[in-house]
């Protein structure tokens, strides 16, 4: 049976006029832009959301322009706009209505999301639980960091560990590591945990099994090219051992070991990385 809502809130440091500002305008500022966070990381320029009721709110791949037509995914139509009190929109990618709601706090604003199955419907992503946190974040850097975007590096180290978010928390607590996203607490076991150094990502999966090889795979490489086809089609003639070929799961990317067994990912760029 398929899951009928899911919700979350956090608390921001800013009135409720402001936090729906920051909310709307910008957006593209706060959306983290990990591998795993668009439909097709491969080809995102850019989030944006159109204001008012009608206005659309986009995965945008290339900007429309007197000469070149607009390459974008449509997530969704806004069909509340209530500056500093409610936002909602139909979704355009599955079968869910999202409601966001701005409350006034001392010293702040509870931002609220809720994202509902439209009676009769099917199909649900609900991300807003797990996208929702980067707004508390920005909020919290946004007056001292330029308001420029982050975007990840060329290079990530993946690392493999039996509890991931508990290895996350001591990362965190000992080495001083950070998230764009959030800290997993305890008892959380996300699927996805990203830290950052600078800009470079360090990816934290589980280790399913651990093998009989008494060099088991427990960490490696994720590689961003400019044209991940020619890569694979070259590591493929030149000896790699392809582990698994090109498939997409919002990112686009292929895995293969080298000569001594060490696991490399490579995933297609993003236009924007540089």
């Amino acid at each position: 049976m398929t899951k009928q809502s899911a919700s979350a809130s956090v608390e921001v440091a800013a009135d409720p006029a402001t936090a729906f500002r920051i909310f709307t305008d910008e957006f593209d500022l706060w959306w983290v832009r990990g591998p795993i966070n668009f439909f097709d990381a491969a080809r995102a320029v850019e989030m944006a959301m159109e204001p008012g009721v009608g206005g659309r709110i986009l995965e945008i791949y290339r900007r429309g322009s007197d000469t070149v037509d607009e390459d974008v995914l449509e997530l969704g139509r806004i069909t509340a706009w209530e500056p500093g009190a409610r936002l909602a929109y139909r979704s355009s990618v599955d079968d869910t209505e999202t409601e966001i709601r701005f409350e006034a706090l001392d010293g702040g604003t509870r931002v609220s999301v809720e994202q509902a199955l439209v009676q009769g419907g099917e199909k649900a992503f609900y991300f807003w639980p797990n996208v929702i946190p980067w707004l508390a974040a920005w909020a919290v850097r946004r007056s001292e960091a330029p308001h420029t975007l982050r975007e990840l590096g060329r290079l990530s180290v993946a690392l493999y560990y039996e509890d991931p978010a508990a290895a996350a928390r001591w990362l965190h607590e000992v080495f001083g590591l950070e998230s764009w996203d959030r800290i997993p607490a305890d008892g959380e076991k996300p699927s996805w945990i990203e830290l950052h150094a600078g800009n470079g990502g360090i990816l934290l999966f589980e280790l399913k099994e651990r093998p009989a090889d008494p060099r088991p795979v427990d960490h490696g490489a994720w590689v961003y090219v400019d044209d991940l086809d020619a890569h694979f089609a070259h590591s493929q003639a030149t000896g790699a051992k392809i582990v698994s070929e090109i498939h997409q799961h919002g990112y686009r990317c292929y895995e293969a070991d080298d000569l001594e067994g060490h696991r490399w990912t490579f995933a297609q760029a993003r236009p924007t990385m540089t």
